[in-house]
């Protein structure tokens, strides 16, 4: 698994743990829907890690919490 699809898996699992919207994960975060449906794309390969800092103030973790879990342990190379 690649590090993009890792944060997004992440965020989404968060989301059922909270059982949470999307849309109310963006309210929460202070950014616009379109920003987390557009993060979610899986056509899109780039997330931007003030982002993932403003969806975890809005979840209210912190970046460390955030990463420490087993989905970002075995990731991809990602120089191809």
């Amino acid at each position: 698994m690649r590090m993009k699809e890792a944060i997004v898996k992440r965020f989404q699992q968060l989301c059922q743990e909270r059982a949470i919207t999307y849309n109310e994960l963006a309210n929460l975060s202070g950014v616009t829907p379109s920003t987390v449906y557009s993060m979610m794309d899986e056509n899109r390969k780039d997330v931007s890690a003030i982002t993932v800092k403003k969806l975890c103030d809005g979840l209210e973790i912190s970046i460390r919490d955030f990463y420490n879990a087993p989905i970002f342990e075995d990731l991809e190379q990602e120089i191809q």
